[in-house]
């Protein structure tokens, strides 16, 4: 029910975009604090990743504004594109927007560190995968378009189980060690082919899934079958343009990785340090190829200062003054 004040009407799908309005903003002050208290420790948080922080932000309120809101109760095809933007784009923005430092007080909290788990390739896919089809389901979707809570858990749910399915590819944390080039191509591809799947169903089943949006689709002179149709364009088109994208990206950072993590073993192979192939690919793929570099200039320089060469010494001269001494006193 609306509630008149002051020449405006407030709704519970009204309260909800200004909860969201508000969750974004502190959200954003908390993620400002933190990368300032980084930067006072000498750890500054790179300034393209709080440009991504700030875009999905956007992102998500352009998503959930009334205007936008408003057509997608109308349309199917609107209704897709809103949850595309909040599961897919805001949800891969705000994963960049994350390093290392940044979730640690994130994690500090126990019930999301038990959970970190789930940023692994395979239950990150799996929970996503489980996510997005249930809502599509006729009863289920028919139950977010009738309630508006049910509606804010729909797609709360959508911008969660997104982030989880882009940790695995951008997440700071860490990744089973099958998880290279190679992993990473097929999970792309996965995410990709579930994706692709629903979509083909939308455009060639020839059936109406979702009867209730037949008002505004008359409204829009667009026929059910038909907004049912550009919808499932909108999604492989959408996902298209994103697996490029992605596809691009994987072929520059295995490029990257191989030049950094050879350089890494010339490095370590023109002083003398023994640094084997996988530790330096292992390294590089974390993102740590620098840090391990200095962890090893450290060792070396550290071992080539240690006291106990000299200590070794000592034992040798003195053993051989006793021996000389032994051998002119048996003479």
């Amino acid at each position: 029910m609306a509630v008149p004040l002051a020449g405006y009407q407030f709704d519970l799908e009204s309260v909800l975009q200004l909860i969201a309005l508000g969750v974004s903003a502190l959200a954003y002050i908390g993620y400002r604090r933190r990368a300032e208290t980084l930067a006072s420790h000498g750890r500054p948080v790179p300034a393209w990743r709080e440009w991504c922080f700030i875009g999905g932000l956007v992102v998500l309120l352009a998503a959930l504004s009334p205007p936008v809101d408003s057509w997608s109760d109308k349309v199917f095809a609107a209704h897709m594109a809103q949850h595309l933007f909040i599961g897919d784009l805001a949800a891969l923005l705000l994963v960049l927007g994350m390093n290392g430092p940044m979730m640690q007080p994130i994690l500090h909290i126990k019930v999301i560190d038990r959970l970190r788990f789930l940023a692994n390739p395979v239950p990150a896919i799996s929970v996503w995968a489980i996510n997005f089809y249930v809502w599509h389901l006729p009863f289920m979707y028919r139950a977010a378009y009738d309630n508006d809570l049910i509606h804010a858990l729909q797609h709360l749910s959508f911008l969660v189980f997104g982030a989880i399915m882009w940790m695995p590819l951008f997440g700071p944390l860490p990744k089973p060690a099958w998880f290279g080039s190679l992993g990473k191509l097929g999970y792309i591809i996965g995410v990709r082919l579930l994706g692709t799947l629903l979509g083909n169903v939308f455009i060639w089943s020839g059936t109406v899934f979702y009867k209730f949006y037949a008002a505004g689709e008359a409204r829009g002179h667009i026929s059910p079958l038909t907004d049912q149709s550009v919808a499932g364009v909108v999604m492989m088109l959408e996902q298209s343009i994103l697996t490029i994208c992605l596809f691009c990206w994987l072929f520059l950072r295995a490029a990257a990785e191989g030049e950094e993590k050879q350089d890494l073993l010339d490095w370590a192979h023109a002083r003398g340090i023994e640094l084997s192939d996988g530790r330096a690919g292992r390294a590089v793929t974390a993102g740590r190829g620098a840090e391990l570099r200095e962890r090893l200039e450290r060792e070396a320089l550290s071992g080539s200062r240690s006291p106990e060469s000299g200590a070794a010494a000592v034992p040798a001269v003195g053993g051989s003054a006793a021996s000389a001494g032994s051998a002119r006193r048996e003479s």
